[in-house]
């Protein structure tokens, strides 16, 4: 039989043994002061129980671990959230600046639509426009760019592979395309993502978005095929799918605002 280890609660003497001694070598308290040590279980390390048990407790701190990042850093992922969606607005103004926060906060007010008309908007500054739009809020950022009045307008749709986005400045016509900008999620490199270079974008300044603005006419059309300049933007080459989206994604968006432009 294996031998048991038994302590003695006086002295903390071990004794091991079949039984507890008669008397503590150490203290001489008798036998009923010693109390029998359990022996610890264990997993052997080799068994499926073991390799269970240790990738559960793993997954457990990871996770933990994840979450408590993940929470300390939210203020901060929050934070550049809003100040990309600042600088994304500011390009379409053709503006670049050190401090685009600084700049955002002096020269651009935050509006949204009522009827054919736009009030501040005072509640968090928002990024997510799609989200906005489904709950009514249709926001026109309004811009004093040296002295000069214009209107920036969220456009968001889809396009090839995913979500596509962008913004519309006009000019204090609140019809003549000033400046634009658009991005993408994940649209094809060197075909549908030449959404997002300066010389697609640069193609909407001047255009107009409607005749007295009863619908919106700004289009972007087949590569090659344009019509009428004054509406008509050339699509990208090879990225007719995702040129389709960006000119459905400006009647839709834009749609939404012809009351305030036409007024």
């Amino acid at each position: 039989m294996a031998n048991k280890k038994f302590k003695c609660t006086v002295c903390g003497y071990i004794h091991e043994g079949a039984a507890a001694p008669e008397a503590c070598p150490t203290c001489q308290a008798p036998a009923s002061a010693f109390v029998e040590l359990k022996a610890e279980k264990k997993l052997p390390t080799g068994s499926n129980a073991y390799t269970f048990a240790y990738a559960a407790a793993m997954v457990i701190v990871v996770a933990f671990l994840l979450s408590f990042v993940s929470s300390a850093l939210r203020a901060k992922q929050d934070a550049n959230v809003k100040l990309d969606t600042k600088k994304q607005i500011l390009y379409s103004l053709n503006v670049t600046t050190a401090d685009p926060d600084a700049y955002f906060s002096k020269n651009v007010k935050d509006m949204i639509l009522k009827g054919d008309t736009i009030v501040e908007f005072k509640d968090d500054f928002a990024t997510l426009y799609e989200t906005e739009g489904k709950k009514g809020n249709f926001h026109v950022f309004v811009c004093n760019l040296d002295g000069q009045t214009k209107y920036v307008i969220p456009v968001y749709g889809a396009g090839l592979w995913g979500a596509i986005w962008g913004y519309v400045a006009l000019n204090d016509d609140k019809n003549t395309v000033y400046g634009t900008y658009f991005s993408h999620a994940s649209e094809t490199p060197g075909l549908g993502a030449e959404i997002q270079s300066p010389a697609f974008q640069k193609r909407f300044e001047g255009k107009q978005v409607g005749d007295s603005l009863s619908a919106v006419k700004i289009s972007v059309v087949k590569n090659g095929k344009v019509e009428d300049a004054k509406y008509e933007v050339d699509g990208i080459s090879g990225g007719t799918i995702t040129s389709t989206g960006v000119d459905a994604m400006l009647k839709s968006c834009l749609g939404n605002y012809t009351k305030f432009l036409s007024k």
